[in-house]
C-alpha cells in the first residue's frame, strides 16, 4: 500500500482496496507490462484523474472504458487528450453537445484538465492499455478497483452527478445509490452511436441545474 502513489484523500478513502489480493496481483501485472511492452498512459499519469480531483472535491463523475491506445493520447483522464493531440471523434461530439446544450464556443483543444480541477472525476474503468491494442488490460483487476471507486463515492458522498454514456457505463448504475445521487444516462458519444440519444441529452445543463440547486456551483463546461 505504501508504494501506491495516489492523491492522499483517495489513498485514505480506498485504503482497504489497496490491501486486497487482487490489487497486489494487478500491481504486479501492470509493472510487468510497463517493463516488457509499450503501455499508455505514461506511469506518472495512471492516477491522474485522482490527482486532479481529490476525493472531497468530486461533484460529477464521467465514466469511460479504456485509455486511448494511440501515441501521445492518454494522460489519465477519460475522453481527454493533451493540448498538442488532435481531438478524438467522441470528444468532438461531446463538445458539440455542450455547445448545443448551453451555448458558447468549441474549446480549442481536447485537454479536459479544467473540468477535473472543478470537481469532474474523469474515470476510465481500466486505467492502462498496451499501445495500439484496445482492451488489452481489461479483466486484469482494474474494473474491480474502479467499481470500488464508484461504490465508495456513492456510499461516502451525497448529491453527486454520474454521467453514464453507452451500455458499458450504464451498467455501473447498479453500484450507485439512486436516492442520494443524480444519474444521467445516454448513448455513447462515439460517431457510431451519438445520433441514438447522446445528441440532445442535455446532460451538461441538467448537471449544472442540479449542482446549483444544492448550492454547489456549476461546472464551466466550455
Amino acid at each position: 500500500m505504501k508504494d501506491i502513489r495516489i492523491e492522499p484523500t483517495w489513498k485514505e478513502a480506498l485504503r482497504t482496496e489497496f490491501e486486497k489480493e487482487y490489487f497486489k496481483e494487478l500491481t504486479d501485472f501492470v509493472r510487468g507490462e510497463y517493463l516488457s511492452a509499450k503501455v499508455f498512459p505514461p506511469p506518472k499519469f495512471i492516477f491522474n484523474a485522482f490527482e486532479l480531483t481529490p476525493f472531497e472535491a468530486v461533484k460529477v463523475v464521467i465514466l469511460g472504458q479504456d485509455p486511448y491506445h494511440g501515441d501521445g493520447q492518454a494522460h489519465g483522464l477519460c475522453f481527454s487528450v493533451p493540448e498538442s493531440i488532435a481531438m478524438p471523434p467522441s470528444l468532438q461530439n461531446i463538445y458539440k453537445e455542450i455547445v448545443n446544450d448551453i451555448g458558447g464556443g468549441v474549446p480549442k483543444n481536447g485537454n479536459l484538465k479544467s473540468w477535473a480541477k472543478q470537481g469532474v472525476l474523469l474515470l476510465n474503468a481500466t486505467l492502462t492499455v498496451r499501445a495500439h491494442t484496445a482492451g488489452s488490460h481489461q479483466g486484469k483487476g482494474w474494473e474491480i478497483f474502479t467499481d470500488a471507486v464508484i461504490r465508495t463515492l456513492s456510499d461516502k458522498k451525497e448529491h453527486l452527478v454520474f454521467l453514464l454514456w453507452g451500455n458499458y457505463a450504464r451498467k455501473k448504475n447498479e453500484l450507485i445509490n439512486l436516492e442520494k445521487h443524480l444519474i444521467l444516462e445516454a448513448a455513447h458519444p462515439s460517431p457510431f452511436s451519438a445520433q441514438n440519444g447522446f445528441f440532445g441529452c442535455k446532460h451538461f445543463s441538467q448537471a449544472n441545474a442540479y449542482l446549483c440547486a444544492l448550492g454547489k456551483g456549476e461546472i464551466k463546461w466550455n
